[in-house]
């Protein structure tokens, strides 16, 4: 017997909620896919469209803004894995 069940409304979403579906590279209305592989909500389709523009933006902004940056950080020398490397790295 399962702990847990999904319910029809966890799988469905709300009607006029938009994903942008990772694995397949498409729009979805509604959780179509699992959340690993989506990004959203988004209120329009057009929105979703636009999800990866919209989240390469948002890096760009983030890797510019200097609230987030270390002082003792070279611009981009040690590439995408930052200081630390991450974990199990240094």
């Amino acid at each position: 017997m399962a702990l847990f069940r999904r319910s029809s409304q966890d799988t469905q979403g709300k009607d006029g909620q938009w994903y942008y579906c990772l694995r397949h590279r498409t729009v979805e209305e509604g959780m179509q896919c699992p959340a690993t592989d989506r990004l959203g909500p988004y209120a329009t389709r057009q929105d979703a469209e636009r999800a990866i523009a919209t989240a390469q933006e948002r890096d760009e902004e983030w890797r510019n803004d200097p609230r987030w940056r270390d002082e003792d950080e070279d611009d981009g020398a040690e590439g995408a894995e930052g200081a630390g490397g991450g974990p199990g790295k240094g």
